[in-house]
């Protein structure tokens, strides 16, 4: 495909040349389209989630029967977005081998790559609840990762996502705190 530059082109935020396949642990987060509140809302501290926010939870729970070689640290979906914590693990071959990842080519996700992940992910919620009469459900483009590089990083994540609730009135996501630029 000849390039365009009348034609707006989409730029990577991701780190250029990182497998994102690789063992480690990331920090994800993921909106719902156009910030909307639609997975619950915060009262008192405690989200309580709105029928979408269940099946968003409920999936984010069962990615690791999914994808074998991952775990989930900790996560928080919050009424327009989730934070949570993949750690993907090496795969145990024979006497430590690990066997030949696939090459990603024309820019597909590799498989059990964060990318791969979240697109599952996506699709999975997606998918119920548009068989669940929620229709006008859509998720924001992408997605947001942070490498996890040391422990404390790890920690200070984790406290992050599980003090989200409780600092919900001042987050930058709630919609009562985006200001209007006239």
């Amino acid at each position: 495909m000849k390039y365009n530059p009348q034609q707006p082109h989409r730029r990577s935020i991701r780190l250029k040349g990182y497998d994102y396949s690789q063992a480690g642990a990331y920090f994800i987060t993921i909106c719902a389209y156009s910030r909307e509140c639609i997975f619950g809302d915060v009262v008192n501290g405690i989200v309580k989630f709105l029928p979408i926010g269940k099946i968003a939870y409920q999936y984010w729970n069962e990615i690791p029967k999914h994808f074998k070689n991952v775990e989930l640290d900790e996560f928080m979906v919050m009424p327009n977005h989730i934070h949570g914590i993949i750690v993907i693990n090496s795969y145990v071959g024979v006497q430590n081998f690990e066997p030949l990842r696939k090459q990603n080519q024309f820019q597909h996700t590799m498989p059990s790559s964060i990318g791969s992940i979240i697109r599952t992910y996506k699709s999975a919620v997606t998918h119920l609840c548009k068989g669940n009469s929620y229709e006008h459900f859509k998720w924001q483009r992408n997605y947001y990762e942070h490498i996890i590089r040391d422990e404390n990083d790890l920690y200070q994540i984790r406290e992050y996502i599980l003090n989200n609730p409780l600092k919900w009135e001042l987050d930058e996501e709630n919609p009562k705190n985006i200001k209007c630029k006239l």
